[in-house]
């Protein structure tokens, strides 16, 4: 079997840990993603011949590390589906950001879209009209998180976030727009600070955000279950 690390099993759901730098879901490049690597352990577990079904019912960007839940049949995708519709499923994120915030726990609730306008603030000028265009064309949302400070030596904070809603880049977007962008994730942070930690965050293939605690419900019957994971070893030296 493959090293798939997983955290929870029954014959309708299956939670997994995905690893920082490994697609959720497959984008044409032909790269392995999480949803092949589950297929081929439910295959082998299993023994199934043929296609193997799993539903996907939300995702973690590429460079996001923590547990990630499928359906294993239409009935526990559908169950899950609809969790996350209704906005029953509690997610817990850290992250560590550059600098120390403010105060020490808060929320933001702001209107945000694919194209982040914090991000357009640093596009070169020839950009504009096309960023204007590409911004009217995309549906602008309320995007609701809550965040508190865990640790901080100033220069580096750990923060625990809740997000309440789960749009595109939110947590990402969200607190580089309070002025406190994720270690790592050059494409929200300003340049200054982009060139300050890159010599501290070396590894491409990862930002310091973790989808680290996820509650939802059985698929049959309603049984709570609640799934954490430590913070990944590499951010102990930071923090």
């Amino acid at each position: 079997m493959s090293m798939l690390k997983v955290l929870y099993e029954d014959n309708h759901i299956i939670a997994v840990v995905k690893p920082a730098g490994v697609l959720t879901q497959a984008d044409g490049s032909g790269e392995k993603c999480l949803m092949d690597i589950v297929k081929d352990y439910l295959k082998e577990k299993y023994k199934k011949p043929g296609q193997v079904f799993l539903g996907l019912v939300h995702r973690l960007d590429k460079p996001v590390e923590g547990i990630v839940l499928f359906g294993k049949t239409s009935k526990g995708a559908g169950r899950l589906s609809e969790q996350f519709r209704n906005h029953t499923i509690q997610k817990t994120y850290h992250a560590i950001v550059s600098g120390k915030p403010k105060i020490n726990k808060g929320q933001i609730r702001e209107k945000i879209n694919k194209i982040s306008f914090f991000a357009e603030s640093f596009s070169e000028k020839s950009d504009k009209e096309l960023l204007e265009a590409i911004k009217k064309a995309t549906k602008t949302r309320t995007a609701e998180l809550a965040w508190e400070v865990v640790k901080s030596n100033d220069k580096f904070s750990l923060l625990r976030i809740l997000p309440k809603t789960g749009r595109f880049h939110q947590i990402r977007v969200q607190l580089a727009n309070m002025g406190n962008p994720i270690l790592g994730d050059e494409k929200y942070a300003p340049d200054f600070i982009a060139r300050q930690t890159k010599k501290i965050w070396q590894d491409k293939n990862s930002i310091a955000l973790a989808a680290t605690g996820i509650i939802f419900k059985t698929a049959t019957d309603n049984k709570e279950i609640n799934l954490e994971i430590p913070l990944p070893e590499k951010w102990k030296i930071l923090i």
